[in-house]
């Protein structure tokens, strides 16, 4: 075998090494980071913190270079930790997101410091509404209505106004009626993490709203006559 053969032998194998580092470097799995318990609640408590609102798992996997798997599993013991010490905020689970929120405990000592927030005022059809739409949605307005029997479009825009009510898509048929879900605000002012902790509610309970739409619906047709006269 002259010189020129040796060299071209060389380099073939030079080539095939190559390749190979290049397959080695693109199989390697992404390369997570660990911390313990301590490190990651300070962590945690300085994200929040600083954005001010609700951040979901997926970001602070990302943000913690965390595999979101065990991410997830170790928030249940920091999160569990954090809320039962001696704190005035809390950390709340929002439909997989996470922020710090007072204790209802300091709400009265908050209140001398700064202005009382605006407190909703839910009337009995709103809240009919809204507990249709929570325990429903995705739901179109036609189909609220034919729950409670009579129009629902103050109730629904008031829902939205107070961000307790979204759309959230529209339905595949003709006309292509708006659908409406909870939001997080939702979740934070009735304090559940999801529509899924929301309580079992019975079929009789859907018709106890029905015959409160009727009488709500007769009462206003009673009261109008009577001014017409």
């Amino acid at each position: 075998m002259n010189n020129e053969e040796l060299q071209n032998e060389d380099q073939n194998e030079d080539q095939n090494l190559s390749a190979t580092d290049n397959i080695d470097e693109t199989d390697q799995e992404p390369q997570y980071k660990e911390y313990s318990d301590e490190y990651l609640t300070s962590a945690l408590e300085a994200i929040l913190f600083s954005m001010g609102e609700s951040v979901s798992i997926d970001r602070l996997a990302t943000a913690l270079e965390m595999e979101k798997r065990k991410l997830v599993k170790q928030l249940e013991n920091v999160i569990y930790n954090y809320n039962n010490s001696d704190r005035g905020i809390k950390i709340i689970d929002l439909d997989g997101s996470l922020q710090l929120c007072t204790r209802n405990e300091y709400y009265g000592v908050l209140a001398k410091i700064v202005n009382t927030p605006k407190k909703l005022s839910l009337t009995d059809v709103v809240l009919e509404t809204l507990s249709i739409i929570a325990y429903k949605q995705p739901i179109t307005r036609p189909e609220i209505e034919a729950i409670r029997g009579v129009s629902c479009v103050h109730a629904i825009n008031k829902l939205i106004e107070y961000n307790l009510v979204q759309e959230v898509g529209r339905l595949d048929a003709p006309g292509r009626p708006i659908m409406f879900g909870t939001t997080e605000e939702f979740l934070r002012c009735f304090g559940v993490s999801s529509t899924n902790d929301l309580p079992i509610i019975s079929p009789d309970k859907i018709e106890d709203f029905k015959k409160e739409a009727l009488e709500e619906a007769d009462f206003t047709l009673s009261v109008d006559t009577t001014s017409e006269e």
